[in-house]
């Protein structure tokens, strides 16, 4: 049994965890403006490639990593690996008039991000999953909506340190709470989601069953529609809308905070509206609010807001069902599941990162194109989940069990 310290530390590092993610697209408007790094919109999208890249690879060990580490460990080199991508951000900071040296800091932080999510984010679901086994799902959303109400803050604070002219006092403030975080981890055991997940991972050696394969491609899809809105909504309001950097930095928030309200949101509800009709119904909705960008006229950027924050409902629970209803239907590999879709949720997140700047410069096509475009992707996510969710009979016996 997991004791309440334990708890408490697993579901505070999802928190600092969200904060760190986001602080490099929180910060786009720096990255691409004149006055800061001038960086294109296709070296801002490269930027990503590398977290990407070592998110997949992190993610896809860290399974294995943990049978022999343990779920501790893993945490752990995860946290550092977050610390040195805050402490190469601020390096990039005292070098940013040298173009070559301060994008090579850049991406050298961008890895390192990529290796503390993919050890991370797996290690944390683990956790959740293993101190409460007889509510994963919810587990799992809550652990989630406080990694999602990380990311709704950091472009908070980004906004808040922009208008103070101290942007880089954000991967300041998330290198102290990395620090705190290590020094409470520590001394905890942080053994019981570990030691329940990883005691399976002798059967996850095996070949994935075609059903991973599906989920896989569900969170593929998931990762290419979250960081459109995650990584280009600050550019779109700015480039396609005209907003300011202020309104733009509201938009990202507002984006994260309807994602954490979201996850919120169906945890509550989950015993009238079961999650399974969730994941089913947000496809649907993240489908309108693509729709609703690609429409956007240029002198429309408050509608803009709207437009991010259904997004955000829209993609607010659909990752952590995704590895929840994976882990319960594929107990053989229980071990392997967190990581195997949180490479293919990265795989995504990289397409997406980098494919809009070659789009734009390319491709001749505008964000607002390009965001439409991205409606065809949430409907093959609403397609996909009719194939993943569990049959309607088992859906409406929950909702007359809830009921009587």
């Amino acid at each position: 049994m997991a004791s309440r310290s334990e708890i408490a530390t697993v579901y505070a590092a999802g928190l600092v965890q969200g904060i760190a993610l986001v602080t490099f697209p929180a910060a786009g408007a720096v990255f691409t403006s004149a006055a800061g790094y001038g960086l294109s919109n296709t070296q801002y999208g490269t930027m990503f490639e590398p977290q990407a890249a070592m998110a997949i690879v992190s993610s896809l060990l860290g399974a294995g990593l943990m049978s022999r580490l343990g779920a501790k460990r893993i945490y752990l080199l995860g946290l550092v690996a977050n610390l040195a991508a805050m402490a190469l951000l601020l390096g990039s900071k005292c070098v940013m008039g040298q173009h070559t040296a301060a994008y090579g800091l850049l991406l050298a932080a961008t890895t390192c991000m990529g290796l503390g999510f993919g050890f991370t984010v797996p290690a944390l679901n683990t956790f959740a999953a293993g101190f409460f086994p007889e509510v994963v799902d919810k587990a799992i959303l809550g652990l989630n909506a406080l990694l999602g109400l990380g990311t709704a803050l950091a472009p908070v604070f980004i906004a808040v340190f922009l208008a103070l002219g101290v942007w880089w006092a954000l991967p300041l403030l998330v290198g102290v709470l990395l620090l705190v975080l290590l020094a409470i981890s520590l001394p905890q055991a942080l053994a019981a989601g570990g030691q329940r997940q990883t005691a399976s991972a002798g059967q996850a050696k095996g070949k994935f069953p075609a059903r991973f394969w599906l989920f896989a491609v569900f969170a593929l899809l998931y990762g290419v529609c979250e960081t459109m809105n995650g990584n280009w909504a600050s550019l779109f309001m700015i480039d396609h809308l005209g907003a300011n950097a202020l309104l733009a930095s509201v938009a990202l928030a507002l984006f994260w905070g309807m994602v954490t309200a979201g996850r919120v949101l169906f945890a509550i509800i989950e015993k009238w509206f079961p999650e399974s009709a969730a994941f089913r119904l947000l496809p649907m909705v993240l489908t309108g609010a693509f729709v609703l960008c690609s429409c956007l006229p240029q002198t429309a950027p408050v509608a803009g807001l709207l437009a991010f924050g259904v997004a955000g409902l829209g993609c607010s629970a659909l990752l952590p069902l995704t590895i929840s209803f994976a882990q319960k239907e594929l107990t053989a590999i229980a071990s392997s599941v967190a990581g195997g879709l949180i490479a293919f949720y990265q795989i995504g997140y990289g397409i997406a990162a980098f494919g809009v700047g070659p789009l734009e410069a390319r491709g001749g096509l505008g964000l607002n194109t390009i965001f439409g475009g991205a409606a065809a992707i949430a409907v093959a996510m609403a397609v996909l989940s009719f194939i993943l969710v569990r049959p309607e009979k088992e859906i409406i016996a929950k909702i007359s069990n809830a009921n009587t």
